[in-house]
């Protein structure tokens, strides 16, 4: 079973950087697409980064320039840099992944990341 094991949300003023890490285990990571979702107090949850294993990487049009996705094969990693913090990126992020051969998620527990001076 896919575990998905999320850290480094917390508060930060505007302007500022954080940086997420998601641990995965419990499959062949390399075949999942892994990605970062976002969840404000009433709304939905939106995608905000992901990157497959071979290493095609989408952004969401409103963390373009600001946020990186990374991942690491071998650490079997993925980590989410966040800049120029604005507090409308204040919301809980979830890790995911996805499988490339089913369509199925799987998904962390979430880390509160705040942005308020």
């Amino acid at each position: 079973q896919v575990q998905l094991v999320e850290s480094g949300g917390g508060l930060v003023q505007p302007g500022g950087s954080l940086r997420l890490s998601c641990a995965f285990s419990g499959g062949f990571f390399s075949l999942y697409t892994m990605g970062w979702y976002r969840q404000a107090p009433g709304k939905q949850r939106e995608l905000v980064a992901r990157r497959t294993g071979g290493g095609s990487i989408n952004y969401a049009d409103f963390v373009k320039g600001r946020f990186t996705i990374s991942r690491d094969n071998a650490k079997n990693t993925v980590s989410l840099q966040m800049n120029s913090l604005k507090p409308e990126d204040t919301a809980v992020y979830y890790c995911n992944a996805r499988p490339i051969t089913r369509a199925v998620d799987y998904w962390g527990q979430g880390t509160q990341v705040t942005v308020s001076s």
